[in-house]
Protein backbone atom coordinates (compact mmCIF):
# COMPACT_ATOMS: atom_id res chain seq x y z
CA UNK A 1 0.00 0.00 0.00
CA UNK A 2 3.35 2.43 0.49
CA UNK A 3 3.33 3.07 -3.10
CA UNK A 4 -0.78 3.48 -3.24
CA UNK A 5 -0.37 6.69 -0.47
CA UNK A 6 2.55 8.15 -1.97
CA UNK A 7 0.82 8.61 -5.20
CA UNK A 8 -2.15 9.66 -3.24
CA UNK A 9 -0.20 12.69 -0.79
CA UNK A 10 0.95 13.74 -4.40
CA UNK A 11 -2.31 14.31 -5.47
CA UNK A 12 -4.11 15.77 -2.59
CA UNK A 13 -2.98 19.55 -3.63
CA UNK A 14 -4.57 19.60 -6.82
CA UNK A 15 -7.72 17.59 -5.86
CA UNK A 16 -9.99 20.08 -7.58
CA UNK A 17 -8.10 20.68 -10.86
CA UNK A 18 -7.96 16.48 -10.73
CA UNK A 19 -11.99 16.46 -10.45
CA UNK A 20 -12.34 19.17 -13.92
CA UNK A 21 -10.11 17.29 -15.63
CA UNK A 22 -10.54 12.94 -14.85
CA UNK A 23 -8.05 10.77 -16.56
CA UNK A 24 -9.23 9.84 -20.19
CA UNK A 25 -12.84 11.34 -21.91
CA UNK A 26 -13.47 8.98 -24.55
CA UNK A 27 -16.17 9.76 -27.12
CA UNK A 28 -15.82 7.18 -30.26
CA UNK A 29 -17.62 10.35 -32.68
CA UNK A 30 -16.40 12.70 -33.71
CA UNK A 31 -12.82 12.13 -33.50
CA UNK A 32 -11.65 14.61 -31.23
CA UNK A 33 -9.59 14.39 -28.03
CA UNK A 34 -9.55 17.23 -25.94
CA UNK A 35 -6.01 15.72 -24.26
CA UNK A 36 -4.28 16.05 -27.60
CA UNK A 37 -3.48 18.86 -28.13
CA UNK A 38 0.33 18.75 -27.70
CA UNK A 39 0.51 16.48 -30.42
CA UNK A 40 -0.21 17.82 -33.42
CA UNK A 41 -2.81 15.69 -35.04
CA UNK A 42 -5.26 16.55 -37.25
CA UNK A 43 -8.33 14.81 -38.58
CA UNK A 44 -7.21 13.67 -41.96
CA UNK A 45 -4.08 11.92 -39.79
CA UNK A 46 -4.10 8.21 -40.19
CA UNK A 47 -3.66 6.85 -36.90
CA UNK A 48 -3.61 3.43 -37.58
CA UNK A 49 -0.40 3.80 -39.24
CA UNK A 50 2.66 4.70 -37.64
CA UNK A 51 3.76 8.08 -36.51
CA UNK A 52 6.84 9.93 -35.02
CA UNK A 53 4.70 12.10 -33.45
CA UNK A 54 3.32 9.93 -30.57
CA UNK A 55 5.95 9.41 -27.66
CA UNK A 56 4.22 7.07 -25.39
CA UNK A 57 6.54 6.87 -22.19
CA UNK A 58 6.96 4.89 -18.97
CA UNK A 59 6.79 7.11 -15.44
CA UNK A 60 7.76 3.92 -13.57
CA UNK A 61 4.31 3.58 -11.88
CA UNK A 62 2.69 0.26 -10.82
CA UNK A 63 0.56 -1.50 -13.67
CA UNK A 64 -1.77 -4.60 -13.14
CA UNK A 65 0.95 -7.46 -13.60
CA UNK A 66 -1.14 -9.88 -11.29
CA UNK A 67 -4.19 -11.99 -12.04
CA UNK A 68 -6.88 -8.70 -12.64
CA UNK A 69 -10.34 -9.08 -11.49
CA UNK A 70 -13.34 -6.31 -12.38
CA UNK A 71 -16.12 -6.09 -10.20
CA UNK A 72 -19.20 -4.46 -11.99
CA UNK A 73 -21.13 -2.23 -9.82
CA UNK A 74 -24.95 -1.85 -11.80
CA UNK A 75 -26.56 1.44 -10.82
CA UNK A 76 -29.87 1.72 -12.11
CA UNK A 77 -31.86 -0.65 -14.05
CA UNK A 78 -30.29 -3.16 -16.40
CA UNK A 79 -31.83 -5.70 -17.94
CA UNK A 80 -30.58 -9.56 -17.16
CA UNK A 81 -29.65 -9.99 -21.63
CA UNK A 82 -28.22 -6.00 -21.02
CA UNK A 83 -25.75 -7.46 -18.07
CA UNK A 84 -25.07 -10.63 -20.16
CA UNK A 85 -23.24 -8.79 -22.95
CA UNK A 86 -21.33 -6.73 -20.44
CA UNK A 87 -20.37 -9.68 -18.54
CA UNK A 88 -19.26 -12.14 -21.79
CA UNK A 89 -17.23 -9.51 -22.65
CA UNK A 90 -15.19 -9.37 -19.90
CA UNK A 91 -15.02 -13.12 -19.54
CA UNK A 92 -13.87 -12.97 -23.63
CA UNK A 93 -10.60 -11.07 -22.52
CA UNK A 94 -9.11 -14.36 -21.83
CA UNK A 95 -10.83 -16.98 -23.53
CA UNK A 96 -7.73 -17.71 -25.65
CA UNK A 97 -10.27 -20.03 -27.84
CA UNK A 98 -12.30 -17.78 -29.07
CA UNK A 99 -12.88 -17.81 -32.99
CA UNK A 100 -10.15 -15.24 -34.13
CA UNK A 101 -9.72 -12.45 -34.23
CA UNK A 102 -10.94 -12.28 -31.16
CA UNK A 103 -11.14 -10.28 -27.77
CA UNK A 104 -8.29 -12.17 -26.28
CA UNK A 105 -6.56 -11.69 -29.38
CA UNK A 106 -6.95 -7.31 -28.52
CA UNK A 107 -5.76 -7.94 -25.18
CA UNK A 108 -2.64 -8.98 -26.48
CA UNK A 109 -1.21 -6.09 -27.53
CA UNK A 110 -2.57 -4.56 -23.48
CA UNK A 111 -0.04 -7.18 -22.83
CA UNK A 112 2.75 -5.96 -24.16
CA UNK A 113 3.30 -3.01 -21.70
CA UNK A 114 5.27 -3.78 -18.30
CA UNK A 115 6.39 -2.38 -15.27
CA UNK A 116 9.85 -1.50 -14.02
CA UNK A 117 10.82 -5.11 -12.96
CA UNK A 118 9.62 -6.05 -16.74
CA UNK A 119 6.46 -8.46 -15.64
CA UNK A 120 3.76 -7.99 -18.37
CA UNK A 121 0.45 -6.77 -17.71
CA UNK A 122 -1.84 -9.61 -16.83
CA UNK A 123 -3.16 -12.37 -19.51
CA UNK A 124 -5.85 -13.20 -16.85
CA UNK A 125 -8.83 -11.20 -16.67
CA UNK A 126 -11.55 -12.20 -14.29
CA UNK A 127 -15.20 -11.30 -13.52
CA UNK A 128 -15.19 -11.01 -9.98
CA UNK A 129 -18.34 -10.49 -7.53
CA UNK A 130 -21.37 -8.07 -8.35
CA UNK A 131 -22.76 -5.24 -6.58
CA UNK A 132 -26.50 -4.10 -7.70
CA UNK A 133 -28.31 -0.50 -6.75
CA UNK A 134 -31.39 -0.86 -8.87
CA UNK A 135 -32.92 1.93 -6.57
CA UNK A 136 -30.85 4.57 -7.34
CA UNK A 137 -29.70 5.43 -3.82
CA UNK A 138 -27.92 8.07 -4.80
CA UNK A 139 -30.11 10.07 -7.43
CA UNK A 140 -30.16 9.98 -11.22
CA UNK A 141 -27.25 13.08 -11.38
CA UNK A 142 -23.77 12.95 -10.83
CA UNK A 143 -20.64 15.05 -10.98
CA UNK A 144 -17.39 13.76 -11.69
CA UNK A 145 -16.36 13.94 -7.48
CA UNK A 146 -19.60 12.62 -6.09
CA UNK A 147 -19.64 9.71 -8.32
CA UNK A 148 -17.37 8.15 -6.04
CA UNK A 149 -20.04 7.59 -3.68
CA UNK A 150 -21.61 4.89 -5.43
CA UNK A 151 -18.19 3.20 -5.48
CA UNK A 152 -17.98 3.91 -1.50
CA UNK A 153 -21.32 2.13 -0.90
CA UNK A 154 -20.72 -1.11 -3.29
CA UNK A 155 -17.35 -1.67 -0.81
CA UNK A 156 -19.03 -0.48 2.79
CA UNK A 157 -22.38 -2.30 2.22
CA UNK A 158 -23.63 -4.08 5.20
CA UNK A 159 -24.55 -7.46 3.07
CA UNK A 160 -22.18 -8.59 0.51
CA UNK A 161 -19.82 -5.49 -0.13
CA UNK A 162 -17.11 -5.95 -2.70
CA UNK A 163 -14.27 -6.85 -1.73
CA UNK A 164 -11.17 -4.44 -1.36
CA UNK A 165 -8.11 -5.28 -4.06
CA UNK A 166 -6.34 -1.91 -4.67
CA UNK A 167 -3.17 -4.23 -6.24
CA UNK A 168 -5.37 -6.11 -9.15
CA UNK A 169 -9.36 -5.22 -8.63
CA UNK A 170 -11.21 -2.50 -10.95
CA UNK A 171 -14.18 -1.26 -9.73
CA UNK A 172 -16.22 -0.99 -13.30
CA UNK A 173 -19.28 1.52 -12.27
CA UNK A 174 -22.05 0.87 -15.23
CA UNK A 175 -25.06 3.41 -15.14
CA UNK A 176 -28.25 3.25 -16.79
CA UNK A 177 -29.46 5.22 -19.64
CA UNK A 178 -31.20 7.41 -17.24
CA UNK A 179 -28.82 8.49 -14.99
CA UNK A 180 -26.54 11.58 -15.81
CA UNK A 181 -23.07 11.98 -15.22
CA UNK A 182 -21.09 15.68 -15.57
CA UNK A 183 -19.77 15.89 -19.12
CA UNK A 184 -21.92 12.53 -20.30
CA UNK A 185 -22.71 13.34 -24.05
CA UNK A 186 -20.93 16.52 -24.49
CA UNK A 187 -16.94 15.66 -23.36
CA UNK A 188 -17.01 12.19 -22.26
CA UNK A 189 -18.71 8.97 -22.62
CA UNK A 190 -16.58 6.74 -19.83
CA UNK A 191 -13.16 7.74 -17.92
CA UNK A 192 -10.99 6.22 -15.51
CA UNK A 193 -9.23 7.39 -12.13
CA UNK A 194 -8.65 6.06 -8.46
CA UNK A 195 -10.85 6.81 -5.36
CA UNK A 196 -9.90 9.30 -2.88
CA UNK A 197 -9.87 7.77 0.54
CA UNK A 198 -11.16 10.61 1.73
CA UNK A 199 -14.45 9.62 0.34
CA UNK A 200 -14.12 5.90 -0.10
CA UNK A 201 -12.08 4.84 2.37
CA UNK A 202 -9.33 3.36 0.02
CA UNK A 203 -7.85 4.17 -2.94
CA UNK A 204 -9.19 1.83 -5.92
CA UNK A 205 -8.51 1.99 -9.29
CA UNK A 206 -12.10 2.36 -11.30
CA UNK A 207 -14.01 3.35 -14.62
CA UNK A 208 -17.09 4.62 -14.86
CA UNK A 209 -19.43 3.91 -18.49
CA UNK A 210 -22.82 5.09 -19.54
CA UNK A 211 -25.54 3.71 -20.92
CA UNK A 212 -26.12 6.69 -23.96
CA UNK A 213 -29.33 4.49 -25.54
CA UNK A 214 -31.67 7.72 -24.15
CA UNK A 215 -29.24 10.79 -23.56
CA UNK A 216 -27.02 10.73 -26.76
CA UNK A 217 -26.70 7.26 -28.53
CA UNK A 218 -25.24 9.51 -31.71
CA UNK A 219 -22.37 10.72 -29.91
CA UNK A 220 -21.47 7.75 -27.18
CA UNK A 221 -22.93 4.52 -29.28
CA UNK A 222 -21.57 5.62 -32.90
CA UNK A 223 -21.45 3.57 -35.37
CA UNK A 224 -24.57 1.90 -34.30
CA UNK A 225 -26.18 5.08 -34.07
CA UNK A 226 -25.13 8.81 -35.99
CA UNK A 227 -24.79 12.18 -34.35
CA UNK A 228 -28.63 14.68 -35.81
CA UNK A 229 -26.02 16.72 -37.66
CA UNK A 230 -25.30 14.02 -39.92
CA UNK A 231 -28.66 12.98 -41.50
CA UNK A 232 -27.05 11.56 -44.65
CA UNK A 233 -25.18 9.14 -42.45
CA UNK A 234 -26.49 5.46 -41.49
CA UNK A 235 -26.27 3.52 -38.76
CA UNK A 236 -24.47 0.06 -38.27
CA UNK A 237 -26.43 -2.97 -37.37
CA UNK A 238 -25.40 -3.48 -34.20
CA UNK A 239 -23.96 -7.24 -33.05
CA UNK A 240 -26.21 -7.96 -29.76
CA UNK A 241 -29.31 -6.25 -30.66
CA UNK A 242 -28.85 -3.32 -28.29
CA UNK A 243 -27.54 -0.11 -29.13
CA UNK A 244 -26.56 1.36 -26.02
CA UNK A 245 -25.18 -1.36 -24.73
CA UNK A 246 -22.91 -2.45 -27.84
CA UNK A 247 -21.85 1.11 -27.36
CA UNK A 248 -20.64 0.62 -24.40
CA UNK A 249 -18.22 -2.47 -24.80
CA UNK A 250 -15.56 -0.29 -26.69
CA UNK A 251 -15.95 2.25 -23.87
CA UNK A 252 -15.43 -0.56 -21.63
CA UNK A 253 -12.58 -1.69 -23.41
CA UNK A 254 -11.00 1.68 -23.67
CA UNK A 255 -11.13 2.25 -19.97
CA UNK A 256 -9.96 -1.43 -18.49
CA UNK A 257 -6.67 -0.98 -20.99
CA UNK A 258 -5.82 2.11 -19.83
CA UNK A 259 -6.48 1.23 -16.38
CA UNK A 260 -4.08 -2.09 -16.45
CA UNK A 261 -1.50 0.22 -18.23
CA UNK A 262 -2.27 3.08 -16.51
CA UNK A 263 -4.12 2.72 -12.54
CA UNK A 264 -2.71 5.41 -10.99
CA UNK A 265 -2.19 7.60 -13.75
CA UNK A 266 1.52 7.72 -13.29
CA UNK A 267 2.49 4.54 -15.85
CA UNK A 268 2.14 4.32 -19.12
CA UNK A 269 0.56 7.69 -21.17
CA UNK A 270 2.12 9.98 -23.78
CA UNK A 271 2.34 13.91 -23.35
CA UNK A 272 3.50 16.29 -20.96
CA UNK A 273 0.70 16.45 -18.57
CA UNK A 274 -0.23 13.85 -16.09
CA UNK A 275 -3.68 15.99 -15.24
CA UNK A 276 -4.27 14.96 -18.73
CA UNK A 277 -2.09 12.30 -19.77
CA UNK A 278 -2.60 10.81 -23.46
CA UNK A 279 -3.31 6.89 -23.19
CA UNK A 280 -3.10 3.74 -25.05
CA UNK A 281 -6.66 3.89 -25.97
CA UNK A 282 -7.03 7.18 -26.32
CA UNK A 283 -4.46 7.67 -29.23
CA UNK A 284 -6.74 4.77 -31.07
CA UNK A 285 -10.33 6.71 -30.94
CA UNK A 286 -12.75 5.88 -33.38
CA UNK A 287 -10.31 2.95 -34.91
CA UNK A 288 -11.73 -0.46 -35.24
CA UNK A 289 -10.04 -1.94 -38.21
CA UNK A 290 -6.98 -1.32 -41.07
CA UNK A 291 -7.26 1.90 -42.49
CA UNK A 292 -9.21 3.91 -39.68
CA UNK A 293 -8.42 6.91 -38.86
CA UNK A 294 -10.09 10.69 -38.86
CA UNK A 295 -14.05 9.84 -39.64
CA UNK A 296 -13.48 6.36 -41.07
CA UNK A 297 -13.61 3.51 -38.66
CA UNK A 298 -11.45 0.90 -40.76
CA UNK A 299 -12.76 -2.35 -42.35
CA UNK A 300 -14.94 -4.20 -40.02
CA UNK A 301 -16.59 -7.21 -40.60
CA UNK A 302 -20.30 -8.40 -41.04
CA UNK A 303 -22.61 -11.20 -39.94
CA UNK A 304 -24.77 -13.14 -41.46
CA UNK A 305 -27.46 -11.40 -40.27
CA UNK A 306 -25.72 -7.57 -41.80
CA UNK A 307 -24.58 -6.68 -37.56
CA UNK A 308 -21.02 -4.92 -37.75
CA UNK A 309 -18.46 -6.33 -35.56
CA UNK A 310 -14.55 -6.61 -35.12
CA UNK A 311 -13.70 -9.39 -33.00
CA UNK A 312 -15.29 -12.55 -31.30
CA UNK A 313 -15.84 -13.33 -28.05
CA UNK A 314 -16.66 -16.33 -26.19
CA UNK A 315 -20.13 -16.48 -27.84
CA UNK A 316 -21.07 -12.94 -28.66
CA UNK A 317 -19.28 -10.91 -31.04
CA UNK A 318 -17.98 -7.06 -30.71
CA UNK A 319 -17.28 -3.45 -31.81
CA UNK A 320 -14.27 -2.92 -29.85
CA UNK A 321 -11.56 0.07 -30.77
CA UNK A 322 -7.95 -0.75 -31.37
CA UNK A 323 -5.22 0.23 -28.95
CA UNK A 324 -1.83 1.49 -28.98
CA UNK A 325 1.13 -0.58 -29.67
CA UNK A 326 4.49 1.15 -28.16
CA UNK A 327 6.16 -1.31 -29.84
CA UNK A 328 5.82 -0.82 -33.59
CA UNK A 329 4.44 2.71 -32.80
CA UNK A 330 0.55 2.32 -34.07
CA UNK A 331 -2.83 1.25 -33.40
CA UNK A 332 -2.96 -2.40 -33.68
CA UNK A 333 -6.03 -5.10 -33.65
CA UNK A 334 -6.82 -9.03 -33.74
CA UNK A 335 -8.91 -8.09 -37.10
CA UNK A 336 -5.57 -6.02 -38.57
CA UNK A 337 -5.37 -7.31 -42.60
CA UNK A 338 -2.14 -5.67 -43.01
CA UNK A 339 0.00 -6.24 -39.59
Amino acid sequence: MHWVLSVLLAVIGVTALLVVTPVSGYRPWPYVKPNSSDLMFGGSKKFEGSSEFVHMRYHMGPVLTAHITIHPIWYGRWQKSQKKIIREFINSISAVDSKHPSVAGWWKTVQLYTDQTGANISRTVLLGEEKNDRFYSHGKSFTRLSIQSVIKSAVTARTKPLPINPKSGLYLLLTSDDVYVEDFCGQVCGFHYFTFPSIVGYTLPYAWVGNSAKLCPGVCAYPFAVPQYMPGLKPLKSPNGDVGVDGMISVIGHEVAELATNPLVNAWYAGQDPVAPVEIADLCEGIYGTGGGGSYTGQLLNDKDGATYNMNGIRRRYLVQWVWNHIVSYCTGPNALDQ
